[in-house]
């Protein structure tokens, strides 16, 4: 698993990222009432708004963490929006994304740079 300073994690297996929000972030939120995950075919490129995730304090962004196409979005999670805070980093991802350059990907923090990172702000 890597991370962003956005506060999003991937995972990969193959070509294929799955991508959600840190607990951290989910944490910060607080109360998740609302989630909009991309249209799959949905081109990104790493930076992109690809979801909204609102919560009882305010709406924020998303932000793809690395380029490619979406090949699932989690319709979960329109029913049950508040799996984000529940598993943040498992059944509360927002997206899976065919990745078009591994080598995003190894640019990430792991997680012992993001939890050092955390321990900045």
């Amino acid at each position: 698993m890597r991370f962003t300073k956005d506060h999003e994690w991937v995972e990969l297996d193959g070509d294929i990222a799955t991508v959600g929000i840190t607990a951290y972030a989910a944490e910060q939120l607080g109360d998740v009432v609302f989630v909009e995950t991309p249209d799959v075919g949905k081109a990104l490129k790493g930076g992109d708004s690809m979801a909204v995730v609102e919560s009882v304090k305010a709406a924020s962004d998303v932000y793809a963490p690395l380029s490619g196409e979406v090949v699932e979005g989690n319709a979960a999670l329109g029913d049950a929006p508040e799996t984000v805070n529940d598993q943040p980093e498992g059944l509360g991802w927002f997206a899976k994304i065919r990745i078009a350059d591994k080598a995003e990907f190894e640019a990430l923090m792991d997680r012992a740079a993001y939890e050092a990172y955390l321990g900045t702000l």
